[in-house]
């Protein structure tokens, strides 16, 4: 066996896996993910990749102004969402789960994106996806806060709420500063 890292694309394939097992909830997750500072950096990449096209799809499909938009709101969304759970994990002495977390979590939006991004682009309507998506970005949150971070029930449920928090707050902020565009 090499002591080479695996390249992006292994790594990539392989955090496809470990979403996969956060969603039905495979206790043997942790081992898909590279839960190091590298394994964070690569998928923070893939995650500006994938955030990178999905906020310029609407300018591709003739709306203009919409990668503004869709950084905007993405950074502010995951920044709350990341800051929220920081807190929660400084809060309970956890946090050396951190990292973990934010691996594991950045390759998940990665994939729901991916996910999200593609039916949409098959013609479902965001009014269809919203219920759905929102399910099971609960699921693998608390699967991340359970498999990843290894929190106890009652820590998972601060630790998802927390990040509810965050969206929320980050959902409000947004229809304060940013318009809606029609």
């Amino acid at each position: 066996m090499s002591d080479r890292p695996p390249s992006f694309i292994d790594e990539a394939i392989s955090a496809a896996r470990g979403v996969a097992g956060l969603v039905v909830g495979n206790r043997e997750v942790e081992r898909r993910f590279d839960l190091t500072l590298r394994g964070l950096l690569g998928s923070l990449i893939a995650l500006l990749f994938v955030t990178a096209i999905s906020a310029a799809l609407p300018m591709l499909m003739g709306q203009p102004g919409g990668v503004l938009r869709g950084i905007l709101s993405y950074s502010l969304l995951l920044s709350l969402q990341v800051g929220c759970s920081a807190i929660v994990l400084v809060q309970l002495k956890r946090l050396d789960g951190f990292v973990p977390y934010f691996t594991a979590d950045n390759w998940a939006s990665v994939y729901v994106t991916i996910l999200s991004t593609g039916l949409n682009l098959a013609g479902v309507s965001d009014e269809f996806l919203s219920l759905p998506v929102a399910v099971l970005v609960i699921v693998i949150a608390v699967n991340i806060g359970r498999l990843i971070v290894k929190l106890e029930p009652l820590q998972v449920a601060m630790f998802v709420i927390a990040q509810m928090v965050g969206a929320v707050a980050g959902g409000f902020v947004l229809s304060l500063f940013v318009p809606i565009s029609s």
